[in-house]
């Protein structure tokens, strides 16, 4: 293995660890005040109704996606009985989906922030990076799914070089030979992939670790009738003095 690709997959993914963790908790410490998604709902809703769910939903398959490519051996899904040529099958079926899902929610909330002027004025340069990143991930990543299933171009099993690399750098030994045997397209799209982990603290994406899960956890909220509440005083005009 050459010098430059132990720096790329042997060097660098530990690189963009110690970028996302260390300035996730820089910024918690320091910017909890900017913590947030600068929302811009007041601004204009029609296009975000639409281009958020789009996006969010998108994006969840897109996760789930790369959890079970990534993180599951191989040998794991052939023994419950799932067939290669199955697991092919459904993860084009369902990343290409969820890619044109997530891009096309993307391409309409960039839109949205170019034509309505509250919203562009309200859009940093920090904003413009995160979408250009962004943007170029999912690209990749859809690029990626058609080819590794041979729709477009000779089949590739990234299960066999992509996710060993993938899982070793979890262990401290990066199988470097691994990614190194990957196609051009697959190593492009891991590095478009390690920026946007590196510049994820410090734009308006952060405000993913700390999605409030919780709501759909907590207890109902009781509320008593305006019946109940009034019974327990006296009446009184609405604009007269308090009673004694």
């Amino acid at each position: 293995m050459t010098t430059l690709g132990i720096l790329l997959w042997g060097v660098l993914p530990y690189v963009t660890l110690a970028v996302l963790i260390g300035g996730t908790l820089w910024r918690y410490r320091y910017d909890q005040f900017g913590w947030t998604t600068r929302s811009s709902q007041l601004y204009e809703s029609r296009l975000l109704r639409i281009g958020s769910p789009l996006f969010h939903f998108g994006i969840l398959v897109v996760i789930v996606g790369h959890v079970i490519g990534l993180l599951i051996p191989e040998s794991w899904t052939t023994a419950v009985g799932l067939s290669e040529a199955a697991y092919h099958v459904q993860a084009l079926v369902l990343g290409t989906v969820a890619g044109i899902a997530t891009l096309g929610g993307t391409a309409i909330l960039i839109y949205r922030r170019r034509t309505s002027g509250p919203v562009f004025m309200a859009t940093t340069r920090n904003d413009k990076a995160m979408y250009v990143v962004l943007v170029a991930a999912l690209v990749a990543g859809l690029v990626t799914t058609l080819l590794g299933a041979g729709v477009v171009g000779e089949e590739h099993n990234y299960r066999a070089t992509v996710s060993p690399w993938f899982r070793s750098v979890f262990t401290l030994q990066p199988d470097v030979e691994a990614m190194g045997a990957a196609p051009l397209s697959f190593q492009v799209h891991a590095l478009i992939g390690m920026l946007l982990f590196a510049v994820w603290p410090f734009t308006r994406l952060v405000h993913a670790f700390t999605a409030p899960v919780g709501y759909l956890f907590r207890p109902y909220v009781v509320y008593r009738s305006r019946a109940h509440g009034a019974a327990s005083r006296p009446p009184r005009p609405g604009w007269g003095p308090p009673g004694p």
